[in-house]
């Protein structure tokens, strides 16, 4: 374990912080145990809707959510390590789960809570495994696929969502003719990393290699992802365009500029709203094609994790069985929206019923996991900053793929030198 203090240093707020979030999770002479919660964005809105259940069957517990915005939430936690002082119970993002563990901050899922290590889809799971061992609980879940306008695709000559790349990219080209001058395929926004990383996930050989200590962007399968995605911008299907020059995503969908757009679940609330009637009948999700059928795509969501500093372990790990129960996610499906993580709430009608969300449920069934190591977020940006240059012209395929390993080697430095002290011991 690396040492709170060298690891993270002293943080300026640190101490405030330290003050806001302790005392909310104090013990009080009243018999009470009060669990401190922090829940981000949509779910620190919505928890507090689904808690009075719990509370009721757990009179001597209260559960404090203290509500966090995305953006900050993990430097904060990160400052609230170095502080001591962590929340009982967090929300945390699942490619949070190896940098967490790695400095010691979370309480891995103890035998009596296994039982909700089960009912669930194998990769999400493994975001929240290191070594073998469950350092979180998966909450919510989430993958891309493809939101399509089915009547453009009709008009192209096409009845369903092609499944493999070469009949996609028939029908892409098919759906530029008939879309009119002006108009594209498929977005892809060159300041996203997302659409290609659910490409390079499609091979067999993984992103990273021995052991995860250099990139392995230069592999076969990953150099025929960079080509297919680059393909895509040279051939005039999709627009070479930052997502900060799209307006917005329902009105350029809606009005035809694209017909295929890589999303999740968060998507479809602002499609089912902001879509004008007319377009509402033409449209739905679709699972994400592969080389050569159904590809896969990165597992994603949230997890719920138990910090090893709380001294209120035991009613924190009830807190978890709660909220993973399947029949109370099914219920905050419908009030938050957010996918189940328990398989079997999908069966719940209300989430059952929903035929936006039924590409999802077998999506996340060939979900594939990401490497898990802490520097993963920045390795990924470096792939698109890259990737850009690429379809702009600065690199060929070839280049692009050694230019990604020679970043992702750069940031994985210091891991390498761990592994090969811990050879040397």
């Amino acid at each position: 374990m690396i040492h709170r203090r060298s690891a993270l240093g002293l943080m300026a707020g640190a101490g405030g912080l330290a003050l806001s979030g302790g005392l909310a999770g104090c013990g009080r002479e009243d018999g009470i145990t009060r669990l401190t919660f922090w829940a981000m964005g949509n779910e620190g809105t919505h928890v507090p809707d689904i808690l009075p259940a719990f509370e009721a069957a757990n009179p001597g517990i209260r559960v404090v959510v203290q509500p966090q915005p995305w953006s900050a939430a993990h430097q904060k936690l990160l400052t609230a390590y170095a502080g001591a002082s962590l929340p009982d119970v967090s929300q945390i993002g699942n490619t949070w789960v190896a940098e967490l563990a790695a400095i010691g901050a979370l309480s891995p899922t103890p035998e009596a809570a296994a039982d909700l290590l089960t009912d669930q889809f194998p990769a999400v799971l493994e975001t929240n495994a290191i070594a073998g061992r469950a350092m979180a609980t998966p909450w919510y879940v989430d993958t891309r696929l493809i939101f399509l306008r089915t009547d453009i695709l009709a008009r192209a000559g096409f009845d369903a969502m092609p499944t493999d790349w070469a009949e996609w990219k028939r029908a892409m080209h098919a759906v530029k003719r008939v879309s009119g001058d002006g108009n594209f395929a498929i977005l892809l926004p060159v300041n996203e990393f997302e659409q290609l990383l659910t490409f390079g996930l499609q091979g067999d050989q993984p992103l990273l290699r021995d052991q995860d200590t250099r990139g392995n962007f230069s592999s076969e399968s990953f150099q025929a992802a960079l080509a297919f995605y680059k393909s895509l911008f040279d051939e005039g299907l999709a627009p070479l365009a930052s997502a900060a020059q799209i307006s917005n995503v329902w009105n350029e969908f809606a009005r035809g500029y694209f017909a295929f757009y890589f999303s999740g679940p968060w998507t479809i609330g602002d499609m089912k709203t902001r879509l004008p009637p007319e377009v509402q009948p033409h449209w739905t999700t679709a699972g994400v094609p592969g080389p050569t059928g159904p590809g896969a795509s990165a597992p994603g969501g949230s997890s719920l994790a138990v910090f090893r500093s709380s001294p209120r372990q035991e009613a924190a790990w009830k807190l978890v069985r709660y909220l993973s129960d399947p029949a109370v996610q099914a219920r905050f499906n419908v009030i938050s929206g957010d996918l189940p993580a328990r398989r079997s709430a999908w069966a719940a009608p209300k989430v059952a019923s929903d035929p936006y969300v039924t590409a999802f449920n077998g999506q996340l069934a060939r979900a594939k996991a990401v490497p898990k190591v802490p520097e993963w977020e920045r390795i990924v940006t470096e792939m698109q900053v890259v990737a850009e240059r690429m379809v702009r012209g600065e690199f060929s395929v070839q280049q692009a793929g050694a230019e990604i390993d020679r970043r992702a080697d750069r940031l994985l430095e210091k891991r390498r030198w761990m592994i090969e002290q811990g050879r040397a011991a």
